[in-house]
């Protein structure tokens, strides 16, 4: 994380749901100013883990960015839910397991329709 640390440290600290800042804000807690792509481009504050370095902070710090405003130069960081943190697998996988049971025999490789699979000897 390296020179994003304050910022995460500063995340971490805060007990509020929301933390809103100014671009400004963000470069006095750095102590160094922002890439000007982060003036420019909403991309630059996404959520994507990979995106930058910065984005790690935040995520790490359990936080992540909501209304960014471009023109004001401003934007809030939202608590993540606790549940899930960077590299947590969303909720959602693993939810039907143990809901569908296949007959025993069955070929889950077979077309469920023979016409499907082309031309074969089953139609002569």
């Amino acid at each position: 994380m390296g020179k994003y640390e304050p910022l995460a440290r500063f995340l971490k600290a805060s007990k509020k749901a929301r933390v809103d800042l100014s671009f400004d804000e963000i470069e006095r807690l750095l102590g160094f100013a922002l890439p000007p792509s982060s003036k420019s481009y909403r991309a630059w504050w996404s959520n994507n883990a990979s995106n930058n370095v910065m984005t790690q902070a935040w995520l790490e710090a359990g936080y992540k960015t909501e209304r960014v405003d471009l023109d004001q130069k401003k934007l809030s960081f939202s608590r993540i839910d606790a549940e899930r943190r960077l590299g947590d697998p969303h909720p959602i996988f693993g939810c039907a397991r143990g809901v569908v049971n296949v007959a025993e025999g069955t070929d889950l490789t077979a077309p469920a329709d023979p016409s499907w699979s082309g031309p074969s000897d089953l139609t002569s």
